[in-house]
Formats: C-alpha cells, structure tokens, sequence
C-alpha cells in the first residue's frame, strides 16, 4: 500500500474525522440503501475491503496491532455486523417493494413452510453445533490465549484495556465521571431497551424486515448500535494506544507520546474566559451556566421537539410515554455531543462541582 494512503488513513482516523466520517456512513448507507444493498454492489465493496486489508497487512504497526489475540474477535465482529445489517437492510428494501406492490413479506412467505423440530431442525442445530466446535479448536491450536504475566504493581500494562466488550464505556470514561459513564448511562440503555414495547406500540415491522414503515426507529438503533457502541469498541481496540492516545492504523505506538490535557469547564468559559472574571466562590452560582444548559437541555427541548420534529410522535405516544422517550433520546444526543465538545474546545464538564461529588 502506499504511503500517502496509510498517512490519508492515519489522518482520517483521528476522533473527529473518524466520527463524521462514521456517521456520514450510516447515513448514506439508509438513504442509498436500495441501491446498497445489491448483491453485485455489496461484494464489490466488500472485495474492495479484502483487498485494502491484504495490502496494508505488510505494514508492521498495523500487523502488530490486527494480530494481536485480544484483537481478531473484534475484526470478527467487524466483518459480521457489516454482513447482517447488510442482509437485514437487503430484506427490508425487498419487504418495501413487496409490500408497496401489495405482496407478502419474505417472512410471511416464508411463514407458510412449516418444518417439523425433529428432525429437520435439530439436526441443523446439530451440524451448526460441530462446525462451530472445530472453528474454535483450529482457533485455539493456531493462536495463543492472550493471557499475560502476574499482575505486579511495578509494571502495568500500557495501555490498560477492558475487555472489548466493556471498552465503549471505558471511551466513556475519557468525557464523563465515573458514576456517569459507569453507572447512570448503561442503566439508561437498560431501562430504554425494556421501555421499547410501552414507548413504541407499533405493530409495523414486527415479524418481518422492513424500512419504510419504521423509519425513525430502525435509524435511532442503528445509530445507537453501530456510532455508540460498534464504533467505540472499534476506536478503544484499534485507535486506543499508550497512555490511551489516539493512533492510527499505521502509526507506531509511541510510549512517550503524550496529548496536552488542558481540558476546563464550561463555568471556566464563562467566567474567567467569557466575563473576564474569578470563579464564584458558592458552587451554585460558579455552576449556574452548567446547570441552565441542562435545565434547558431536558426541560426546554422535549416540548420544542413535540412541537416540530416529534410532532406526530408525540400525539401518538401521549404526555407520559413521550417524555420518557424525549429523555432516553436526549441522553442518548448528550453522548456524542459531550465527545464533540471535548475533541472540539476542550470542554471537560459542563457541571463540575466536585465538592458535592457532581460532575456532568
């Protein structure tokens, strides 16, 4: 590969490019999607994608980094969520048009075929079961457990990784408190996940794939999948280095390298930056812009968004379910939007009253 290629991709992988580039994405995945969503387009792309990886394999920061035997479950992962958010959007834009043309679904279709569990069914189960055990014993005779030494406090390891599955929330440690990013956000993604059937009682969509009958809410969870989740396990794995700096793909992981932690508040800005003076002493007051941009964040906007974007939304949900929802949504927007302002003006908290163990 060559090297203005790997320096083009090194640059595009900082968090900011990386971000707009990821959501540009999905965006033009769902707008373009019938045209996607061929076959013949999808194997192009993805034989585009093999051949990317072959010719950046030789290089030796990337190598180091894809071999590593924490890392090749998550290019697993990779390749299967690109391959079925693939198929499920294929069998939507299908659905769409046969449901535009006043035709069944694929699954209603597929409804009619009745199979009987024994046999049929639980010798697939079966086959599927052995396939799947000798994958993971060639898996494990041809790459090494990735177990390390005994913990000793004299060396750490650097970087300090969670394990993948955990690593969207350590990223989240980066821009939110520990309690927050820890505690109160996972509870939300809970809570939402067992809110959906009492906030959303549509019955479109349900049993089969579809697009256009859902758009709002198939684009809300793959966003909330694929940027805040998929994607964050993708930046700690590959773009997480030493002293949890960002490098990429092709950049060799420099332990002296360290980024300039000059991250201040939102009062700081207001204060000292904006009025030109000393924090306030009472932290009520020294906070007061924290606490009016969260005030105005949960309060203001959810009957500002009931009254425009979710207009309908809101009729059909009713005060109750629409506030929940509103709240669940706003938290969600706070995600990415507290990352933007840390990337963009060093923004650390935007309450930060440490005294009373509240920093947002």
């Amino acid at each position: 590969m060559p090297q203005f290629i790997k320096d083009l991709i090194d640059a595009i992988s900082a968090p900011i490019p990386y971000t707009v580039l990821a959501t540009a994405l999905l965006a033009g995945v769902l707008i373009f999607r019938k045209w996607v969503t061929k076959p013949t387009v999808f194997i192009a792309f993805s034989a585009l994608g093999i051949l990317g990886f072959i010719g950046a394999f030789p290089d030796p920061n990337f190598k180091q980094i894809i071999t590593k035997p924490d890392n090749i479950p998550i290019i697993i992962l990779i390749a299967t969520v690109v391959f079925f958010t693939w198929l499920a959007l294929r069998r939507a834009v299908i659905n769409d048009e046969r449901i535009k043309n006043g035709q069944p679904t694929l699954e209603g279709e597929m409804a009619k075929k009745k199979v009987f569990t024994w046999p049929d069914l639980v010798y697939s189960e079966l086959i599927c079961m052995l396939l799947f055990m000798a994958a993971l014993m060639v898996w494990s005779l041809l790459i090494q457990a990735p177990i390390e030494e005994p913990a000793s406090m004299a060396r750490t390891p650097n970087p300090s990784k969670a394990p993948w599955y955990f690593l969207g929330l350590q990223e989240l440690l980066v821009y939110f408190d520990p309690w927050i990013a820890g505690v109160l956000l996972p509870s939300f993604i809970v809570v939402g996940l067992c809110a959906i059937p009492y906030l959303d009682k549509n019955p479109k969509g349900n049993g089969y794939y579809t697009f256009e009958e859902r758009p709002f809410a198939i684009s809300f969870f793959l966003a909330g999948f694929l940027l805040l989740w998929v994607s964050l396990v993708i930046m700690g794995t590959f773009l997480r280095g030493p002293n949890w700096s960002f490098f990429g793909p092709f950049e060799y992981w420099d332990h002296n390298k360290l980024e300039p932690m000059v991250s201040i508040n939102l009062s700081e800005y207001f204060w000292i930056k904006g009025l030109g003076q000393h924090l306030p002493q009472n932290p009520l007051v020294r906070e007061a812009p924290g606490l009016a941009f969260m005030g105005f964040w949960f309060l203001v906007v959810p009957p500002l968004l009931g009254k425009s974007l979710f207009k309908k939304l809101a009729l059909e949900m009713g005060v109750i379910r629409y506030a929940v929802f509103a709240h669940l949504f706003l938290w969600t927007a706070l995600v990415p939007l507290k990352m933007v302002a840390r990337w963009t003006i060093d923004l650390k908290y935007i309450i930060g009253i440490p005294e009373w163990f509240l920093n947002v």
